[in-house]
């Protein structure tokens, strides 16, 4: 799930990393002031059910990765991992639509970098990665975090990531140019009135127009559930008896739903930030307003220990109220910042909920906070650009665009005006500073051209291999308790539920602890014990 006014109020399943925001920062502040995949007589493939032969049996060709796409979020060719393995990118054909797997094909863009050189007969096969969203590029993500995060992996895997059907290179899903997207983001997305209602909701029905417009074609077709059998082909392509995954944020959905599918398939598997796959489209958004309050609050106490703080004294209450006391008068007068744009009221609420992520976006949220008390917004607009992945001026990821449809393939709630302001009172209750910014994201599939598949993801994995199931209690996009419901939907003996006693959304790379379980569990096979908790 996720959710935000024009694409998902929070991504919940976002993999908005600290690493993203602050290289956005750093950038912005400095203007600023198988082996058996690979081309060559290989034998082919057995047959694989319910897709073409010549699908089953083609082979990527891998060559040099170009630098990633606007689409992709931008940015430079990826950099060669310590040891010298260089990235390669190739292309997996797909059908449009697995109903009709003899018509159109559609193509998925994948990367890899092959296991270091001396894995030898230690070599374990690929292990694919899905960073969340939905709608997050694994071809750019993957080589921004392999680096610094997975390196240990890489000795005996084949790091491998895609961006799944409807994102980036893989036939991404357009709606706004560059120009309309600002417009759009700005805009007011909390009404107050009648007259604001009514231009909100015309302009979520114009946005979902214009998708059609530009991506109608695919625009049914970039559910989780055709995402997971991508993902059984890419499996099967890449010479996988069996899928080993890792899927973070909205890929532990995507990662349920294929173990669902594929129990049989399902190698050593690892979700961490946890989908609650239990709940619909409202529960989810209730979840997530407790959620980023209770980070709020965290970040407000945190703040108030620091020599320095934007609110004075040592009561959070203080900062929440000079918080809201800044959102309410950024709803009749944006801040100007120092790129010429302007910081609105959505905007800020979209910085806001970028630093809330991880404990490494609080310094930049203090800094930002005294920044827009002294009427100056640029910080906080760097957070909300590197929220809905802006690149400068030359355009956006298709992160917004790509959420938007394929929450709105899988939710089948359509919800109005007058069911929001219905749920209003208690968003509110649950968080007096993101609950209107969440209720109005209830919006976020009104008017949508297709209906939605399901009301929630069906996870049951009867015969699957362990899969680790970690929740991190201080997670604000996807709460503590949906790890243990995905444990328990998974089944008995399958899902291995593993706590976290921290603060952020993910913890695999930040908490020691558990970064030892899930390496052993990759590496070696060894199984933690349910209900392991690491502080």
């Amino acid at each position: 799930m996720s959710s935000h006014h024009h694409s998902s109020r929070t991504r919940g399943t976002t993999v908005l990393t600290p690493l993203a925001v602050l290289a956005v920062l750093t950038a912005a502040t400095v203007t600023a002031c198988d082996p058996g995949a690979d081309a060559g007589g290989a034998t082919a493939r057995p047959a694989m059910s319910g897709v073409p032969t010549a699908l089953a049996e083609q082979r990527p060709d891998w060559s040099a990765c170009p630098a990633p796409s606007i689409a992709q979020g931008g940015g430079d060719k990826p950099e060669n991992l310590p040891d010298g393995t260089k990235w390669e990118c190739g292309t997996l054909k797909a059908p449009l639509d697995y109903a009709d797997p003899d018509g159109e094909t559609i193509d998925i863009a994948l990367i890899r970098a092959k296991a270091a050189p001396d894995s030898g007969d230690k070599h374990l096969g690929s292990l694919v990665f899905n960073f969340g969203g939905p709608g997050g590029s694994g071809v750019s993500t993957l080589p921004l975090l392999a680096a610094d995060d997975y390196l240990k992996l890489h000795k005996r895997y084949d790091l491998v990531s895609f961006d799944p059907r409807g994102v980036g290179n893989s036939a991404g899903v357009t709606c706004l140019d560059r120009k309309a997207t600002d417009a759009w983001l700005a805009s007011d997305s909390t009404p107050d009135d009648a007259a604001e209602e009514k231009a909100r909701t015309l302009g979520v029905r114009a946005y979902a127009r214009s998708c059609e417009k530009n991506s109608g074609a695919v625009l049914d077709h970039v559910g989780t559930r055709q995402a997971a059998r991508d993902l059984d082909l890419l499996r099967h392509v890449l010479g996988e008896e069996r899928l080993n995954y890792f899927g973070i944020s909205y890929g532990t959905q995507l990662g349920g739903v294929y173990a669902h599918l594929f129990p049989e398939n399902t190698g050593r598997m690892v979700f961490d930030a946890v989908v609650d796959p239990t709940e619909d489209y409202l529960a989810a958004v209730r979840g997530q307003t407790k959620g980023f309050q209770g980070a709020l609050r965290s970040f407000l106490e945190d703040c108030a220990k620091q020599d320095e703080c934007f609110f004075e004294g040592e009561d959070p209450a203080r900062g929440e109220k000079e918080i809201i006391a800044l959102l309410r008068s950024l709803d009749g007068k944006p801040l100007s910042t120092e790129f010429g744009r302007t910081l609105t009221q959505s905007l800020a609420f979209d910085g806001l909920a970028a630093a809330l992520y991880s404990e490494e976006g609080w310094i930049l949220l203090g800094m930002a906070l005294a920044e827009a008390e002294k009427g100056n917004g640029t910080t906080l607009l760097v957070l909300a650009d590197a929220f809905s992945e802006r690149i400068d001026d030359s355009g956006y990821a298709n992160i917004n665009a790509a959420n938007t449809a394929v929450n709105c393939a899988d939710h089948q709630d359509r919800f109005t005006a007058e069911d929001v302001r219905r749920h209003l009172p208690e968003l509110r209750e649950a968080s007096p500073v993101f609950g209107d910014w969440m209720a109005w994201g209830l919006l976020q599939c009104t008017g949508w051209p297709v209906a939605g598949h399901a009301s929630d993801a069906e996870v049951a994995a009867d015969g699957a291999n362990p899969i680790l199931v970690i929740g991190n209690t201080g997670d604000p996009a996807t709460p503590y308790e949906g790890a243990r419901r995905m444990a328990d939907e998974l089944g008995g003996g399958v899902g291995v539920h593993l706590t976290v006693e921290g603060e952020g959304h993910g913890t695999y790379g930040v908490n020691d602890c558990l970064t030892a379980l899930v390496d052993t569990y990759l590496l070696d096979g060894t199984v933690p014990e349910n209900d392991t908790v690491c502080s």
